[in-house]
């Protein structure tokens, strides 16, 4: 019983070069915004305040408009609503109301004064007024 077994193993070798995933895509069809994009946009700093359609809608069917101070406004009572955490808020400005998605910085409806009483605001956690 004095057999021996040996092992050998192979030698080992590097592996060729591969060439990296980005280069296996279709030219000319970036997977994402590009680096510059991505970079101007940190710079930048917080996205500007949006209206969605609906909101718009709203807004040109009840005869709301926002001039300058006011959207000044709205923005600084979104920015203190964000500071506490909050991501869908009620903001309050001159007899209007507005239901604002703080994370997308986006107004998503307008109600006036007018069409306030019994009316239910349902999805905010918090309410500012401007």
């Amino acid at each position: 019983m004095n057999d021996k077994f040996t092992l050998y193993s192979p030698p080992v070798y590097p592996v060729s070069p591969q060439p990296p995933p980005a280069a296996r895509r279709a030219p000319g069809k970036p997977l994402g915004p590009s680096f510059d994009e991505v970079l101007r946009g940190q710079l930048k700093g917080k996205p500007e305040l949006q209206f969605s359609r609906h909101a718009l809608a709203r807004m040109e069917s009840r005869g709301i408009s926002f001039g300058p101070a006011e959207l000044g406004r709205i923005e600084s009572a979104v920015q203190s609503v964000q500071a506490k955490g909050g991501r869908d808020s009620l903001v309050l400005l001159d007899g209007n109301a507005l239901v604002v998605s703080v994370k997308n910085a986006t107004v998503v409806t307008v109600v006036d004064q007018d069409s306030l009483r019994n009316n239910v605001f349902t999805n905010i956690d918090s309410a500012v007024i401007a």
